[in-house]
Parts: structure tokens; C-alpha cells; sequence
């Protein structure tokens, strides 16, 4: 397996995935699993966009990244990124090994109750979270690389 960092941002492609994590894991794609977005072809050509040219950035609905793989296996160091724990959820729930997950930021709404500084789930995502943990994933909060990492299972 090609892929070397699983992170769940509800910014998704921004300054800290592009100019930290894609560097400190030796980053070549980015997948990005999420129904709406690859959906929505007006946010994906934004995503695009933002993406550095020596990255390739590809947007699936976590389905589509299933029958993707089984076709054509993943070559690149690869990072996986989400929005929500329920496309991780999906992905864990199919079989798809995911060893650790990092949570760097899910922003705050009326909806939603503040864990950390950058971590605000509603009721349904930390079940979510809780079923994954159950599941022996390795889940830590971390914005940057140079932040400590939070155990997900010390803070819900």
C-alpha cells in the first residue's frame, strides 16, 4: 500500500496540507474521498486549482475510490484526505486498512461541541470517531507537524 497519511480537514487542500504534511510524508497524490465534493464540479476545479503542479490531486466518492483501487493499485506516496470521519467510516467499514488517522481541524458550528483548539464534532461525528476507535485505528488531533500530538481517545 502506497498510502502514507490518512487526514481527515474539513478545509481539505489549504497551506498546511500542501506546504507541511505533503512535505514531511514525501507526498506525490492526494486523494480526496468525499461524495459531495467529487460531486460538485465547480469546488473540485477549485480544489484542483489550489493543488501544487507537482502534485496530482484526484476526488472520489469513497465508492468510486473501492472500485478505483482494485483496478489500479495505488503507486504514489499517497495521502488520503477527508472532511468527515463517516468517509473514513465507509472506507474502514469495506474492508480498506487505515492504521492511524490524523484529525487537524473540523471548525466549529452551532451544531457542534469544541474537544480541542481546532476539533469540534456533533454528536453523530463523535460516535463516529468512537466506532473507529473501537476498530484499534490510531486517531490524533495535530494541526502542523510541530504541535504535540492529542490521543482522539483522551479528549470524547
Amino acid at each position: 500500500m502506497s498510502v502514507k497519511f490518512c487526514r481527515i480537514d474539513d478545509r481539505l487542500i489549504h497551506g498546511q496540507v500542501v506546504t507541511t504534511w505533503v512535505n514531511v510524508h514525501s507526498i506525490e497524490q492526494v486523494i480526496i474521498l468525499n461524495e459531495t465534493v467529487a460531486q460538485d464540479k465547480i469546488q473540485s476545479n477549485v480544489l484542483k486549482m489550489s493543488a501544487p503542479s507537482n502534485i496530482k490531486l484526484h476526488i472520489f466518492s469513497p465508492e468510486k475510490f473501492l472500485e478505483v483501487i482494485q483496478k489500479n493499485p495505488l503507486s504514489r506516496n499517497t495521502m488520503l484526505l477527508f472532511s468527515s470521519p463517516f468517509d473514513v467510516e465507509k472506507l474502514v467499514n469495506a474492508d480498506y486498512e487505515i492504521p492511524s488517522l490524523n484529525v487537524g481541524g473540523m471548525r466549529g458550528n452551532v451544531e457542534r461541541t469544541q474537544y480541542t483548539k481546532a476539533v469540534s464534532l456533533t454528536p453523530e461525528e463523535k460516535a463516529s470517531f468512537e466506532r473507529l476507535l473501537a476498530k484499534d485505528i490510531d486517531i490524533t488531533i495535530q494541526m502542523v507537524p510541530s504541535e504535540a500530538r492529542v490521543k482522539m481517545n483522551e479528549v470524547i
